[in-house]
């Protein structure tokens, strides 16, 4: 192993107090060693909450496992916890934990639902980088957490993922199987991805953000850059050297966010309480959580509205950064629901949460001003409750 990996590796878990930390080129493929080493596969079932990402479910369906979806709450968007006991069979192996937008998961009675059939708990964290629940950081309740570092994710290495975990006997399983199945990405790859990282860096800012994700895209589409997703992923038996781990360059980036990590997440939160005033301020409801129990860093600062796609189409030309996800239970609206065993009606929650929620900038290059802007445009369109 390239001794930064290494180092970064060590970093990552020193700052969560968990013993292990194994980097890889995408938070998918960390989920996926995940299912591997905790011997799901054909036959089992995963549950998670029917409002994700299907890059979420994709994991799932290679080990070939059956997701099982349950209903979000609507105040945190995560999933509910009266609802997750009735989805729980003979053949259920895994409940993954996803802590959306940054909200944490309610963790105690879903660690005592899955103690009591004999189930792990995994944690989805790649919205949730330092939120806490009851004093303790996410990632380090369940037997294992994973991260993602894409684009939108809490802090950037371009692509990227990681999994936490104190317990032994996976740690040393994970070892064992990326000693024999995983590859390295590529010098084109790699050379691609430094390059976009470079960009990212010198070019998009929130007033540039839509436009700057419509070119990515439409590159991505061209094959002309790394994107994050891939068609071929939509497929198990398409995906091309799926099982890759982290190259030296995105170990190098990460090791640049963990020193200013600390920064990063006191930002979040700095700027999630500056909408919560604002919002309040002209009777637009704001965040709903238990602060007894929970301290949320923010990826993005969700909002119903009842006007999403008016408002996605006048964002770009106001110079607003709006985000979009989730746009359906199983982001993003391409998905085809049915090869991933979802049915219109499934998660009623979810599905009215991917018509109503809009998403606002937390990032470190949004700022004060960032969010009066931000704030000001969204509160021209009605307000959805949830």
């Amino acid at each position: 192993m390239h001794p930064t990996i290494e180092q970064y590796q060590n970093q990552f878990a020193r700052f969560f107090g968990a013993e292990r930390a194994f980097a890889f080129w995408k938070g998918r493929v960390a989920l996926y060693a995940l299912l591997r080493t905790l011997d799901v596969g054909q036959g089992d079932e995963v549950i998670l909450p029917g409002y994700t990402c299907v890059m979420n479910v994709n994991p799932i369906k290679y080990v070939g496992a059956k997701p099982v979806y349950v209903d979000i709450e609507p105040a945190t968007f995560n999933i509910d916890v009266n609802l997750l006991e009735e989805k729980i069979t003979a053949t259920t192996k895994i409940i993954i934990a996803q802590h959306t937008y940054g909200y944490p998961c309610d963790m105690d009675p879903i660690l005592d639902i899955a103690q009591r059939h004999g189930v792990s708990v995994i944690e989805d964290c790649c919205l949730a980088f330092g939120s806490q629940y009851k004093g303790r950081i996410v990632g380090t309740l369940g037997r294992a957490g994973y991260f993602s570092f894409q684009w939108n994710k809490p802090y950037t290495t371009g692509l990227g993922g990681m999994v936490i975990t104190s317990d032994k006997q996976l740690a040393g399983r994970i070892e064992t199987l990326q000693a024999d199945e995983m590859c390295s990405p590529s010098l084109r790859e790699i050379f691609m991805l430094s390059a976009q990282l470079l960009i990212y860096r010198l070019l998009v800012y929130p007033r540039t953000t839509a436009l700057a994700q419509s070119l990515f895209r439409y590159l991505t589409r061209k094959g002309a850059v790394v994107g994050s997703s891939d068609k071929s992923e939509f497929e198990p038996s398409k995906a091309k050297d799926f099982f890759k781990g982290a190259g030296a360059m995105q170990a190098r980036s990460g090791l640049r966010q963990l020193r200013r990590i600390e920064q990063n997440i006191s930002h979040r939160i700095n700027m999630a309480r500056l909408y919560d005033e604002i919002l309040a301020s002209i009777g637009y409801k704001s965040r709903d959580y238990d602060k007894t129990v929970i301290t949320p860093v923010m990826v993005r600062y969700p909002v119903r509205i009842t006007e999403k796609e008016k408002a996605l189409g006048e964002a770009a030309k106001a110079g607003i950064e709006l985000g979009s996800w989730f746009e359906c239970p199983l982001h993003p609206i391409e998905t085809p629901l049915a090869s991933y065993d979802y049915t219109i009606g499934m998660c009623p929650e979810a599905e009215k949460a991917g018509r109503e929620v809009v998403n606002l900038p937390l990032h470190p290059r949004a700022d004060a001003g960032t969010v009066k802007k931000s704030a000001d445009f969204i509160t021209g369109f009605s307000h959805a409750s949830s």
